[in-house]
């Protein structure tokens, strides 16, 4: 569920492998973060390789913190723009594949495709489409257009050795234009063979691959294994389904998730009670919803499971929602081994009345809302479970969410990068609907040994960010037990633990424990308490923290207890004006996106061979600018995408012993609007030596959203020359 709210002052197992091998660019930021995530998340049957960690000609854009930049909700924060013939990223294998799955981004209202290569020799062109891309949610307050990105997914035709080198490339007719985040490679398996004892859709008339509709011979099928107690088989192929399907006590089952396609926006759907023992396998659901309609049940299955159900090795894509439980019971239900993937709204979300369920090992991304949730709407969810799975850049609000509920337990998931609206993990009261059937939290809560990676947002619509953690008594107080144990976050861009009254009622959180947690970076504050209550914090250890190590200003009035018992470290100091929120900071250069600069659009008077201006905003110092010779004035200038406070600028020359010093005369102009220019800083010389690091900083105030750096001279090249330009705003 979105927020709207009011104002306010792995290799394979485990954590999921996310970086390749060959780094003929820029090496990723801080690569062993997701490497070493204590073990959380899904194990999953694929390696992902981040463009901006591969070997590319193209541009790398991000970090990014921007809401509604391609940059913010690349997985990372960083991606790779392709847009010239020949322009390509490539991926060297860490394992066997003979399949990809592409994550990138094309201009609104385009597609083609882009030609995949291997070990130089061209395999096929993959399909890349905007049709699902760029939603709008007018109805959400704070929302921008957003999901940016889509996933395409294609069997390479060739088994592929560790060490093969994919490339993905612009060729003469493919697409204009691609911003590549990401590919997954996996070795998959070919399809399942029919078991015995079961009934065949085929049988029942039901063509694949022909465009007609097979929902009356998949629903003969049903029937009649549903008679002889068997069950349901979908060969390979893909099958449409023109209407939903009322399922109960029966199991389905395809060839796997990458050979059986049942091509429907809402395959599933029970509009009352059910009994139950559905069981859903191995096969994809894929839809074609381009827009959220909220009123549309456009999921992949919609409805109560009943008692004992199973969803297991399902492919859910380009849907509204994957799975949506109401307008029943359900119990003792598994939605395991599953992937959640471009979806406009949802992944999955226990609508009320769910109780002794678990939601595990399932891979989700590309969300448009929560990616799992719990709503306890129309009767509470009881003693239900997320645990182990991987929730990577929901666009709009949460990884996890949970509101209301009794005895919830959260454990052991890996969730990275949320975007706008959303913590990583959030524990709510809120309602959303008024109606007087949400059954507040209860019992005891309990979040332990997560693991979240970039995580929480600044909120458009309060001014103030979500954490990457949060307990929100939005619309109730929270009087049950919270429990926070053994949890890591690291880089969040913001702050890592929030207390807080979203609704701006004052309600308390009164009975909150935070015990074993691990803080690797922080852009603010550790703590962000803003409502009533009181907490206990044990053994809360913390480091490279930003501004200060705690907020406590509650709203409307009051502040919130801290009881610190033993082992807490690194967040002893507070932010004391409740007048400004602590603006974010960059310890030690160690946060992505301390540099406001990095990967943002900047454009030169000119440059010299391939000495671009995009070579300044890389972060790589051993790539640069080089003006054109003997031809003062010359100007560099950085867009950075909004008006922002900017402290100071860091230019850099690449740091080899054979760049001699040399001092550069140049000045420092502003611009809120890139058409009129003000200066920041006169123009002055600065020495720009090896032996120190070939770097000079400059110190600047105001807010800018285009920095302008002028040239006039350099006493060791007829030219301005420039390996980063970087603005920091502390």
């Amino acid at each position: 569920m979105s927020r709207t709210t009011l104002p306010m002052a792995a290799v394979v197992a485990g954590a999921l492998a996310t970086t390749a091998v060959v780094l003929t660019t820029t090496p990723p930021q801080r690569p062993a973060i997701e490497l070493t995530a204590g073990g959380n998340g899904a194990t999953v049957p694929f390696t992902e390789h981040e463009a901006e960690a591969a070997a590319h000609s193209g541009t790398r854009i991000g970090p990014d913190f921007t809401q509604g930049t391609p940059a913010s909700e690349a997985s990372g924060r960083q991606a790779v723009t392709l847009d010239g013939r020949g322009e390509h990223v490539e991926f060297t294998l860490t394992r066997p594949a003979n399949a990809i799955v592409l994550r990138y981004s094309v201009p609104d209202g385009s597609s083609g495709s882009v030609a995949v290569y291997a070990d130089g020799a061209k395999l096929k062109d993959l399909p890349v489409t905007s049709e699902y891309s760029y939603l709008d949610t007018p109805w959400i307050a704070g929302s921008r257009t957003h999901h940016l990105f889509d996933e395409s997914r294609l069997l390479l035709g060739r088994d592929l050795a560790a060490g093969a080198k994919v490339r993905v490339q612009l060729d003469a007719g493919s697409v204009g234009a691609i911003t590549v985040d990401l590919a997954d490679f996996e070795q998959v398996a070919t399809p399942a063979t029919r078991p015995g004892n079961s009934v065949s859709i085929a049988e029942h008339g039901a063509t694949a691959n022909d465009g007609s509709d097979d929902t009356d011979a998949i629903l003969r099928a049903v029937a009649a294994a549903r008679s002889q107690g068997r069950e349901v088989w979908i060969p390979a192929g893909t099958f449409e389904v023109g209407r939903a399907m009322a399922v109960d006590q029966v199991t389905i089952r395809g060839a796997g998730m990458w050979h059986s396609v049942l091509h429907s926006n809402n395959p599933f759907r029970n509009d009352g009670q059910v009994v139950g023992n559905i069981r859903l396998h191995d096969f994809a659901v894929l839809g074609e919803v381009t827009e959220r309609v909220d009123d549309r049940p456009d999921n992949g299955y919609h409805g109560p499971l009943g008692a004992g159900s199973v969803i297991s090795g399902l492919w859910l894509q380009h849907l509204k929602v994957g799975v949506w439980t109401m307008s029943g019971t359900t119990s003792g239900a598994v939605i395991e081994n599953n992937r959640f993937l471009d979806l406009a709204a949802d992944g999955l979300n226990f609508n009320g009345r769910v109780t002794d369920s678990v939601v595990r090992n399932n891979f989700l991304r590309n969300t448009g809302d929560d990616a799992l949730a719990m709503w306890s709407l129309g009767g509470a969810d009881v003693r239900d479970t997320f645990e182990n799975n991987t929730v990577v850049q929901p666009n709009l609000a949460n990884g996890i969410a949970i509101y209301g509920g009794t005895d919830i337990t959260v454990r052991g998931n890996l969730v990275r990068d949320t975007n706008a609206l959303g913590s990583g993990i959030a524990i709510s009261n809120q309602h959303f609907i008024h109606d007087g059937t949400f059954a507040p939290l209860a019992g005891t809560t309990t979040v332990a040994a997560n693991t979240l990676v970039r995580t929480g947002a600044m909120n458009p619509n309060w001014g103030h960010p979500h954490a990457a953690i949060r307990v929100d008594s939005y619309d109730r107080p929270i009087t049950t037990p919270v429990n926070l144990t053994g949890n890591r976050i690291v880089d969040s861009p913001y702050s890592a633990l929030q207390v807080v009254d979203g609704g701006g009622k004052g309600n308390a959180v009164t009975d909150l424990d935070v015990s074993g947690a691990e803080v690797d970076g922080v852009g603010t504050v550790v703590l962000q308490a803003e409502t009533t209550g009181q907490g206990r914090f044990t053994d809360v250890v913390a480091t490279r923290v930003g501004t200060r190590g705690f907020y406590n200003c509650a709203y409307p009035s009051g502040t919130f207890t801290i009881n610190r018992g033993g082992g807490n470290s690194g967040w002893d100091s507070q932010w004391t004006d409740c007048s400004s929120w602590p603006p974010r900071d960059d310890p030690g250069g160690s946060l992505p996106g301390g540099n406001l600069a990095l990967g943002k659009p900047v454009v030169a008077g000119g440059h010299t061979d391939v000495y671009r201006p995009a070579n300044a905003v890389d972060g790589d110092a051993n790539t640069y600018w080089e003006s054109v010779n003997n031809a003062f004035p010359q100007t560099i200038t950085v867009d950075l995408g909004a008006v922002t406070a900017v402290r100071r600028v860091v230019l850099k020359l690449p740091p080899s012993a054979s760049w001699g010093a040399r001092t550069q005369t140049l000045s420092v102009s502003g611009s809120p609007d890139g058409s009129s220019y003000g200066v920041v800083v006169g123009s002055a010389g600065h020495r720009f030596d090896p032996a120190t690091g070939n770097t000079a900083t400059i110190a600047v105030s105001g807010s800018h959203r285009f920095l302008r750096l002028t040239f006039t001279g350099n006493t060791g090249w007829p030219a301005a020359q420039l390996s980063e330009f970087e603005v920091h705003a502390t």
